[in-house]
């Protein structure tokens, strides 16, 4: 299974158990509204984590029905983020939510060593986008965590999304490792990891996924391109998920398609105990809706 569009994840988690969704400092407008819609559809059951009088305003002032909604009492920011990852981390939620708090607050308390969401594994960025000029749903790592990931990062990158996509329906997702050019160079470090990266999927060191690199973006996404340059590629013009070099690429490149393409867009922190649903401020109700969606997903 191949997704066509950010819509195809309402199939994939519609009918199945509702996911408990923990949302911390809850008074956010797109939070309550994506929330709410999620649960009407049956997708989670939320427990809200917040000013209870603010989240009862918003919730009245944009006619949302809340009625049977949980809601925790806990007016103070860091306390109600405190309190919500303390909460997953007993188990008592699915999926963690980002409301009206700052990111950093959020993932010091994920990180937090005695009651946080560690794993062992690296975190990473993971994002959808429907795009109109692809012909499917394209994912992108990372635009969000990792500042510079070394090799051994971006096999932790790779192996987080690709499970990731196995959970959506994919049997062996295409993975693009981008550079500035197609060729090895060995001035160019993106283009070295790429290359190592892509013998160790030939190798079986990486596993689940078809792995090329590096690819210039053009190649990437474009057959014709691709053509043009003489690249043979199983990958190159049908990829499924875009390895992005550092973050300043990734996220130049996740705001592009935003605000340049109109693009569609989901997003999700994997690598903790549980998926975690973070999008930045400036995200529509609807992306944070998508957003939920492939949180519930990705929590199979």
């Amino acid at each position: 299974m191949v997704l066509k569009t950010l819509s195809d994840l309402k199939g994939i988690v519609a009918g199945g158990p509702r996911k408990k969704l923990i949302v911390a400092a809850a008074q956010d407008q797109h939070s309550l509204g994506a929330v709410i819609r999620a649960w009407q559809d049956s997708i989670v059951e939320p427990i809200l984590v917040g000013d209870q009088e603010n989240i009862r305003n918003i919730c009245a002032a944009n006619n949302y029905n809340i009625d049977g909604l949980t809601i925790i009492n806990e007016p103070d920011t860091e306390a109600a983020v405190q309190t919500s990852v303390k909460m997953v981390s007993n188990r008592q939620g699915d999926i963690l939510m980002k409301g009206k708090v700052g990111t950093s607050s959020l993932l010091k308390s994920v990180l937090n060593k005695e009651w946080g969401l560690r794993t062992g594994n690296l975190l990473s960025h993971f994002a959808l986008f429907e795009v109109e000029t692809y012909p499917k749903v394209i994912a992108v790592t990372d635009v969000a965590m990792n500042i510079a990931p070394n090799l051994q990062d971006k096999i932790a990158i790779i192996n987080n999304s690709v499970s990731c996509l196995i959970k959506l329906g994919y049997r062996m997702p295409k993975v693009a490792v981008l550079g500035a050019v197609e060729m090895v160079n060995e001035n160019m470090e993106a283009t070295l990891d790429a290359a190592l990266l892509s013998k160790m999927n030939q190798r079986d060191q990486i596993k689940n996924c078809i792995i090329d690199g590096p690819l210039a973006f053009d190649n990437a996404v474009s057959y014709e391109s691709a053509q043009h340059k003489g690249i043979r590629s199983e990958v190159a013009g049908d990829t499924d998920l875009l390895l992005m070099p550092d973050i300043e690429v990734g996220n130049v490149l996740y705001k592009s398609l935003v605000f340049f393409a109109k693009a569609k867009v989901a997003s999700v922190i994997l690598g903790a105990r549980v998926p975690i649903v973070l999008t930045s401020r400036s995200d529509s109700e609807q992306a944070k809706y998508d957003s939920i969606l492939l949180s519930a997903a990705a929590s199979k």
